[in-house]
């Protein structure tokens, strides 16, 4: 039998090879950092001024994307690496200073969701650089970063550049920084530097390992498949879904994993997360044996909880992950597709082309699980009274948009545990699930920066009227930008998923009571607004929202809801594996 365990390169790898001309004597240290970043391949800079590489970025033909505030220009380049699986990697360049302050939340976010970007902070002059007060990037992102430079000399900037490109690139994806200080930056490169792409490399896992699991699976009873964003990253849709079939197995995913197996196959279970299909949970709690692929199994308060008593196999292309949160009875590291393609030819040696039967059975029982599930939820799903219910927003359209040339995304909160559970994705990469960290308005980021990698796309951000108040000003820049997404707003005029643990500052302060008109909002800015509050009226709405973003106008459709506060969320077993408060 071949070896299964395999290290394969990437197109930048043999792009590498090609030998590019030197970046000059004289060059500056902004425009060498320019240069490099168009021979990795990058055509947009998100990025808020000053700093001088934006322009140094502008002259040789990088279309600069100039956002209202740091964090969302960071949530812009962190979708626009995901919507590529990172092959095109999204950078962010900022101020010193207060540029890198406001930054800090975004680049948290980034590295909370594993998110390959690149972050380019100038920083003060080198000469005062670590005096108090001045903010340091270099001393205060360590602990949010995959990796932080700090570049003293302009003859070093190729070397750091390239080093931050191999980490973005190659093993867990992560935020990378390089903290560039002004004097560096106007500086003249002394002599001539070179700089090709980095290469990629992906390893398999150790064969052995493969032959062990492949034997627990199909021992297993009741096996179950729970795909993370590692699948994405990969782009092992295809192998996930041969693993599948060869198991007769059902599949669920992670937030982040969502759409990296068709929900509309008859082995899906549909999408984990604290908010999720019932038949995920009632799967999960009776099978057997647990496969993660490309997933961490980290404890949070958003995502599954595994219940205990299970045979656990974790495969992740990070050690760090085994054992770290969930107990695992069998391991495998390496890239998610050359681990699923070796497991896959096992399990094909071991059935030598015979299916057991399973697969009709298995079908049936997900399918009548998800008609009892759907027929509890249908009175809410269904509702045409005002306010209007969300989850009849959400019904509607999903029944409306073109879903495989859709991009979606939620925001926290109560849009997250709504959406997920019911919008059912049938391609790659359709939905950009989040949540190990649940920032606010982190969605309208995510939909512009996909909607910059994936113009063709309907790019669709879900969120309330929380949400909007801490990014909504960004949606100003949807239309400077000429970035025509379409925003679907839930208003209530409420913190609703607060209210059952704020009874007394909402009752004597109204404590979580806000408002807005932001249909109105959006028309200010320039972009299409419309506020709907009857259920007749929603189709109608989403189809001339779809219409504007064809003409290239940003949508912002504001829905007035019901104060909804029940998830589809089922409780663990007893002896479940918690996440942590």
């Amino acid at each position: 039998m071949p070896e299964r365990s395999a290290v394969a390169s990437s197109p930048s790898a043999t792009a590498a090879s090609r030998i590019h001309p030197a970046i000059g004597e004289g060059t500056t240290g902004a425009d060498a950092v320019a240069e490099i970043l168009r021979r990795e391949g990058v055509e947009v800079l998100f990025c808020y001024p000053v700093n001088p590489i934006i322009e140094a970025a502008a002259r040789i033909g990088i279309r600069p994307i100039v956002v209202r505030q740091e964090r969302v220009g960071i949530h812009m380049a962190d979708a626009y690496s995901r919507v590529s699986s990172g092959e095109k990697i999204g950078v962010f360049a900022m101020q010193h200073g207060p540029g890198t302050e406001n930054a800090f939340g975004g680049v948290a976010q980034a590295f909370s969701e594993s998110a390959p970007v690149i972050v380019i902070p100038a920083g003060y002059d080198s000469d005062a650089a670590f005096t108090p007060p001045n903010f340091n990037a270099y001393l205060n992102f360590q602990h949010v970063t995959k990796s932080t430079e700090y570049v003293t000399r302009v003859e070093s900037v190729p070397a750091a550049m390239r080093r931050a490109f191999t980490q973005v690139r190659n093993g867990r994806p992560g935020p990378v920084m390089v903290e560039l200080p002004r004097d560096v930056l106007a500086e003249h490169l002394p002599h001539d530097a070179s700089y090709e792409p980095v290469p990629i490399a992906r390893a398999g896992p150790d064969p052995s390992a493969v032959d062990e699991v492949a034997e627990v699976l199909l021992a297993a009873d009741r096996p179950v498949i729970y795909a993370g964003q590692g699948v994405h990253y990969a782009k092992a849709w295809s192998e996930l879904r041969e693993l599948a079939e060869l198991l007769e197995a059902p599949v669920t995913t992670s937030l982040q994993g969502k759409s990296a197996f068709p929900e509309n196959h008859p082995l899906s279970l549909g999408s984990g997360g604290r908010a999720h299909p019932r038949p995920v949970a009632d799967f999960i709690s009776r099978c057997d044996v647990l496969f993660g692929i490309g997933c961490s199994f980290t404890a949070t308060l958003f995502g599954l909880t595994i219940p205990g008593g299970k045979t656990v196999i974790h495969s992740t292309l990070d050690p760090a992950d085994l054992n770290k949160d969930l107990e695992v009875s069998h391991a495998l590291v390496g890239d998610a597709r050359l681990t699923l393609v070796a497991l896959n030819e096992a399990l094909r040696d071991r059935l030598a082309g015979k299916a057991r039967g399973r697969s009709a059975a298995v079908a049936a029982e997900i399918a009548a699980a998800k008609r009892s599930w759907l027929a509890d939820w249908r009175g809410k799903l269904d509702d045409d009274r005002t306010p209007l219910n969300p989850y009849r927003v959400i019904r509607d359209l999903l029944a409306t948009v073109d879903v495989p040339n859709t991009i979606i995304t939620h925001d926290a909160g109560s849009p997250r545990d709504q959406l997920s559970p019911f919008w059912e994705c049938v391609e790659p990469l359709s939905y950009l699930g989040w949540g190990k960290t649940t920032q606010l308005g982190y969605g309208l980021g995510l939909a512009l920066g996909a909607k910059v990698a994936a113009p063709d796309k309907l790019c669709v951000n879900v969120w309330g009227d929380a949400a909007i108040g801490f990014t909504g000003m960004d949606f100003e820049t949807a239309v400077r930008e000429r970035i025509p997404i379409m925003s679907v707003l839930l208003n209530n005029f409420s913190m609703a998923i607060e209210l059952p643990v704020m009874p007394v500052s909402t009752e004597r302060y109204r404590s979580t009571d806000i408002s807005g008109n932001y249909a109105d909002m959006a028309i200010a800015f320039g972009g299409y607004g419309e506020r709907v509050t009857e259920a007749h009226q929603i189709i109608p709405a989403i189809e001339r929202g779809v219409e504007r973003t064809r003409r290239g106008t940003p949508v912002l459709l504001e829905f007035i809801t019901q104060q909804e506060i029940d998830f589809s969320i089922f409780p663990a077993a007893p002896d479940g594996h918690r996440p942590r408060p």
